[in-house]
């Protein structure tokens, strides 16, 4: 039988963070193991931006163990494959010494890496990060492919994606240019997300935080509000004083880091800087749960603003756990 593993999943401010904590606290209080937590966030892996991207509190990382927090340098590459493999591996051995490990997070290329091990290009492409990697990917592939010719990309995927190039010939541009968007996209070839259904070697169970739309974007406004009292400007300013920029470098492409450095830039004002990051988070958010309602192995949690965390953690706890 496989090891249940628990995964709380949701749009960013939905909680989940702090409900991954409250049932990793319950695991500590009610077992005599380890709880260890595997946060599945795209950008909650890189140093330097813990206000922009939401890192958990001090006080989660000093009382359980997180992975994928902090650990990136921001010139780092790292990829949705890469983050299945590591993280796949990395819960076995927490599996393996007996610990309890607890996903949280709401990349969704991510989750689906780690808990599926496969990817449908043509559906999964949904999130707003993604996307805009995606469109630059395709904008260079596309710019070297009037320059160089078709055949120069066909010969650059064979080196990357031998099976892929074996199906179809250097005439077809559309599907060499999509193939190599994947690559460079995940880290992976496209043939092996088709056609190798990983086995995970554990089995997941997902809890989504479901919020009515009004309450989340306001949780979302709020949110935005705290980050910038808490000093968003300050780490922006202070990326760019060291030379970092979201136009060289790809973990900076995401919203939040993006608008500050324009108005750090002189190109927007104060207060359209803060509308569009309400705004672009807001839009992020209705993304996110586009692509997890597509998951039918989800068990939604429908919560309001008069929610508690602990005691949804509580219920999580006893459904899973007994």
């Amino acid at each position: 039988m496989k090891a249940k593993v628990l995964a709380i999943v949701g749009p960013t401010a939905s909680g989940k963070t702090e409900i991954a904590f409250q049932v990793a606290k319950l695991v500590k209080n009610h077992f005599n193991k380890t709880p260890e937590i595997i946060s599945a966030d795209s950008r909650q892996i890189y140093k330097k931006i813990q206000i922009a991207a939401a890192h958990p509190p001090e006080e989660y990382l000093k009382n359980i163990k997180h992975h994928f927090i902090n650990e990136y340098e921001l010139t780092d590459e790292f990829n949705a494959g890469e983050f299945g493999e590591k993280a796949g591996v990395l819960i076995k051995d927490i599996l393996d010494k007996g610990s309890i490990p607890v996903i949280a997070g709401g990349s969704g290329l991510y989750l689906r890496s780690l808990i599926y091990g496969l990817f449908d290009f043509e559906e999964e492409f949904g999130e707003e990060e993604y996307e805009e990697k995606k469109d630059v990917i395709r904008n260079k592939l596309n710019e070297r492919l009037e320059a160089e010719g078709s055949e120069a990309l066909y010969n650059e995927l064979l080196k990357v994606d031998s099976i892929t190039a074996g199906k179809f010939d250097a005439t077809k541009s559309r599907r060499i240019i999509r193939a190599l968007e994947v690559f460079y996209l995940t880290g992976t070839p496209i043939s092996q997300w088709h056609e190798n259904k990983v086995d995970v070697g554990f089995e997941t169970i997902q809890y989504g935080i479901n919020w009515e739309r009004p309450v989340l974007y306001n949780r979302i406004n709020k949110r935005v509000d705290n980050m910038l009292n808490e000093g968003l400007l300050e780490e922006i300013d202070n990326l760019k004083k060291e030379g970092y920029h979201y136009k060289h470098n790809n973990s900076l492409n995401t919203v939040g880091v993006k608008e500050a450095f324009d108005y750090l830039d002189g190109k927007i004002e104060r207060e359209e800087m803060i509308e569009l990051i309400k705004r672009n988070t807001r839009r992020y958010a209705k993304r996110q749960m586009t692509w997890f309602r597509k998951d039918k192995n989800i068990k939604w949690i429908d919560v309001n603003d008069e929610v508690d965390f602990k005691e949804i953690a509580e219920w999580i706890f006893i459904e899973l756990y007994g």
